[in-house]
């Protein structure tokens, strides 16, 4: 059973430790995707000019995903806590601004987001596994209480006992989809897919975490119809992956990465 640690206790000054995994997460994410696009043969500037955009759409998505769907009761603190980005995060909603964020970005500088996907897919994994790190270490994600060999050893008051911590399983599940998606891309095998795997990968096993979410602590998740915002997302991300790995092709013998990828931007239209 892993020990648990009062995460104020790890506070370096003001800053938490849940902020610092969330922007290693970010920085590791970033540079992989850069450095994979340059690999494939692809201009990584619009990587770089995308970057802050990403971020801050995904700060801004992830705060409201956490206010209006997880925890609507915290819109009664105050009349400014929608402006509070900072005062809770949903990392599914931070990927839904990210990935709007992409869509506007890419449409408006003429890029192609499709040739860059799967180096978004190979930097997304780890980095998001990343920034899970920070939500176990923060034991923001309590789950029912067990006594599995891999719980966190929760204190009685108020937490009743050891219980699952559902960051650090989203984390090691995230790093071993990571190496799945780099073996496949050393391999070749299924180019411009692989960020529609990671979908159909993570989908399931985040739906099963939900189920272990508590349900008997003074905060928890709000659920629809039995569900939490996050399953509903999960069920969104396998149509996703099941519709690209069905609809998108391989390039074909001979296209080179180069090729296929222009590092050039065209204008807006």
């Amino acid at each position: 059973m892993i020990p648990y640690v009062n995460p104020h206790s790890l506070k370096i000054g003001p800053i938490e430790p849940f902020g610092i995994f969330v922007a290693l997460g970010i920085f590791l994410a970033a540079r992989i995707v850069v450095k994979q696009s340059a690999k494939q043969g692809l201009d990584p500037n619009p990587i770089h000019d995308y970057a802050p955009w990403g971020v801050g759409a995904g700060v801004v998505a992830g705060h409201l995903v956490h206010l209006f769907f997880y925890h609507p009761e915290e819109l009664g603190k105050s009349t400014f806590q929608i402006l509070k980005v900072w005062d809770g995060l949903s990392s599914f909603g931070g990927l839904l601004g990210g990935v709007i964020a992409a869509i506007i970005y890419f449409r408006v500088r003429g890029v192609s987001f499709a040739k860059y996907a799967d180096a978004f897919a190979l930097g997304v994994a780890p980095g998001w596994g990343v920034a899970r790190i920070g939500c176990f270490v923060a034991h923001d994600h309590p789950g029912v209480r067990t006594d599995f060999f891999l719980a966190v050893d929760f204190p009685v008051t108020p937490y009743g006992g050891p219980r699952h911590d559902l960051g650090m399983y989203d984390a090691i599940l995230l790093f071993a989809i990571a190496g799945v998606l780099f073996a496949l891309r050393n391999r070749g095998m299924l180019q411009n897919r692989l960020l529609h795997l990671l979908a159909l990968l993570y989908a399931p096993g985040r739906f099963f975490f939900d189920t272990l979410r508590a349900t008997d602590l003074n905060y928890v998740d709000a659920r629809y119809f039995g569900l939490t915002p996050a399953q509903y997302g999960c069920i969104l991300l396998v149509v996703y992956g099941i519709w690209g790995l069905v609809t998108k092709r391989a390039p074909q013998p001979g296209t080179t990465a180069a090729s296929t990828g222009s590092g050039s931007a065209k204008p807006a239209r």
